[in-house]
């Protein structure tokens, strides 16, 4: 009996001691840094979509959506848009099905550019008919270097952290070791685009000194903040 109760009491000193072991008494101070940039989108994405129409008043003859089609690829390849930078966006499949059963019914199709010069933008319209242009607008928008900068930010954020953190031990006569614990808080923020769309382009059809579409957008606000805990000497 002597010899179970010396053992139980061996193993529970033991396990009190290894408790004490590992708990983690070294001294902590916890911070956060932040860092923030603000950049003009250089890569912008422009929705177009062509419709077909009636030549004459009679309603007999009428345009072809691929003669739009091929008129607008060959005006984004003038502008020295690259081909995979053009992308048709929609077409439905019920048009297809009642063009079949009307010859009549008028077609309409999306596409979707990708540019990184509005002029070129200008130019595309310029080279289209403008009775075939239902509207036009500016999908979404982005920024070349986006990873590289985010990597930037979060770097200057650690910096942010660990300069205050600095200051903060300083004042109590304390010094800021190692990093003991880094969490990334991401709160970057991406505008949607804002853009005043010129749906059926009357002006341009009137006159054929009217400007393009007015395009109006924000730049991309970018915020990072991580959360460090430093070790004090």
């Amino acid at each position: 009996m002597k010899k179970y109760l010396i053992v139980a009491l061996f193993s529970a000193l033991a396990t009190n001691a290894f408790s004490q072991s590992t708990f983690d008494t070294r001294r902590k101070l916890e911070v956060n840094g932040s860092a923030e940039a603000e950049v003009t989108p250089d890569i912008i994405y422009v929705g177009i979509s062509l419709k077909e129409y009636f030549k004459d008043n009679s309603n007999k003859k009428k345009t072809d959506i691929e003669d739009h089609e091929r008129q607008l690829l060959n005006a984004v390849t003038n502008a020295g848009v690259p081909k995979e930078n053009f992308t048709v966006n929609n077409i439905s499949g019920y048009a297809t099905w009642q063009k079949k059963k009307s010859p009549d019914f008028l077609i309409s199709k999306q596409y979707r550019i990708k540019l990184t010069d509005l002029n070129k933008f200008n130019q595309i319209m310029e080279a289209l008919d403008q009775k075939a242009v239902q509207y036009t607008n500016i999908e979404s928008y982005d920024y070349s270097k986006i990873e590289s900068l985010k990597k930037e930010l979060k770097i200057k954020a650690l910096q942010a952290a660990k300069d205050k953190a600095t200051y903060l031990a300083k004042a109590v006569d304390d010094e800021v070791g190692d990093a003991l614990e880094i969490q990334e808080i991401n709160n970057e923020y991406y505008p949607q685009p804002m853009y005043r769309a010129n749906t059926m382009l009357k002006t341009q059809m009137e006159s054929a000194d009217a400007s393009s579409p007015e395009i109006d957008f924000k730049k991309i606000k970018l915020n990072y903040q991580m959360r460090v805990v430093f070790q004090l000497k």
